[in-house]
């Protein structure tokens, strides 16, 4: 049999569920590797990676020894792996019950939206002109009630007044994040959680490592001022995207208020990133 008709063999073989099974395959693999790129888990895969290729070898050179230690090692890995990756275990679990990347349930109109997003951008511009620090965090599908108890509850209408004056040095909750849900301020003066990822800058201070940190264990957006340079930057699924342009502001906050926009936000932050 040649190698044409080898392959008529097989393409006779392929049913329905052969392409379901390759399809799913497929995608739990490519989300799989999208959630651990660029993530403290990355080393580790590939480290669990060569582990697993020295195995067949040391049963071709016989080396006893290490096939007793990778074995025993192996039994013991899988429960060590839950405990010390359970945030990106969560997060990933969390990711694939999504459904989609949108707001809960958005009753206002387009106008509203955009009207919302000026308010914003004005608060942030004004911020970065003046270089006073700022953290605002967008609460999306994954609830941030333990976060919002940590600062003063607000609930108040989103406006660029408020915003500013609520980031003004040496009031009472300057020094800490602003948490928006939908059109509404939720609570300001929180305290978020430091990233863990040892591989990011020196130079990175604790604002934007705080904004990384809540990205990484939520779904949430996270926008930075930084009182240094006054740049403005965004946080992601735990990535860090630093000096934004105005117009780049506005693509992020038309990914989180406008409904023709959220389907491709995400491809632009990855191609942005890939740029990078």
């Amino acid at each position: 049999m040649d190698f044409m008709e080898r392959i008529k063999l097989i393409l006779s073989n392929i049913g329905l569920n052969t392409i379901i099974d390759i399809g799913i395959v497929y995608y739990v693999l490519y989300h799989g590797y999208v959630l651990i790129k660029d993530m403290r888990a990355k080393q580790l895969i590939k480290g669990i990676v060569l582990l697993v290729a020295l195995i067949p070898i040391s049963r071709i050179l016989k080396l006893h020894m290490v096939i007793f230690i990778l074995n025993n090692t192996f039994q013991i890995g899988v429960i060590a792996l839950v405990i010390v990756f359970q945030p990106e275990i969560r997060r990933a679990l969390e990711y694939l019950g999504r459904t989609s990347f949108t707001l809960s349930n958005m009753e206002k109109n387009v106008q509203t939206s955009k009207q919302i997003i000026q308010e914003i951008m004005s608060a942030t511009t004004s911020l970065a002109r003046q270089k006073i620090g700022a953290l605002i965090i967008f609460e999306k599908q994954i609830g941030l009630n333990d976060i919002v108890e940590s600062g003063t509850t607000l609930n108040a209408d989103i406006s660029s007044g408020l915003l500013i004056n609520i980031f003004i040095p040496n009031t009472p909750l300057h020094d800490g994040a602003v948490i928006i849900k939908d059109y509404t301020i939720r609570a300001a003066g929180c305290f978020l959680p430091l990233t863990e990822n040892n591989l990011l800058s020196k130079d990175i201070g604790t604002r934007h490592r705080a904004a990384i940190g809540i990205t990484e264990r939520s779904d949430a957006i996270a926008l930075i001022v930084s009182e240094e340079t006054g740049y403005i930057s965004y946080a992601v699924e735990g990535r860090l995207y630093r000096n934004i342009q105005i117009d780049e502001l506005e693509t992020l906050l038309s990914g989180i208020y406008l409904e023709n926009e959220k389907l491709n936000i995400i491809d632009k932050w990855r191609n942005r990133n890939e740029k990078r």
